[in-house]
């Protein structure tokens, strides 16, 4: 049987890394949680994530930071990024294009909206394997 993948989670807020897990822990994912940017360019040095989720305002360095030093690194290129954000905004949604996340999801959660984009997702991800 296959490793189930693994989902890279980078948020600030302990409550929402509780609704994350119990969102995505259901469907067997692998689940690295970080508190900040940081600690995600940190863990991507070596490692290769099937998926990750940012949280746009996070201490020391940003989900749209974390999210285009990826698209710039060849071995991170491809993997898909889901960013989060309170922030209905044009500007926002403007980061997330030029970064070229692969979605742009505003809390709160929706939960089985929020699981079938992840399965989404990762599906790409493997077909493109």
């Amino acid at each position: 049987m296959a490793d189930p993948p693994t989902i890279l989670i980078a948020e600030d807020q302990a409550g929402q890394r509780v609704l994350l897990d119990m969102l995505l822990s259901l469907e067997g994912y692998e689940l690295h949680m970080v508190e900040d940017g940081r600690e995600a360019l940190e863990y991507l040095k070596d490692n290769t994530p099937n998926l990750t989720i940012l949280d746009v305002n996070m201490p020391r360095v940003n989900g749209i930071e974390v999210c285009e030093r990826m698209r710039k690194n060849q071995r991170l290129r491809e993997v898909p990024v889901i960013i989060l954000t309170v922030l209905k905004d044009e500007h926002t949604a403007t980061m997330a294009r030029l970064v070229k996340a692969d979605a742009l999801v505003v809390k709160p959660l929706e939960g089985k909206d929020f699981r079938g984009m992840v399965r989404e997702l990762l599906d790409k991800d493997t077909a493109a394997d």
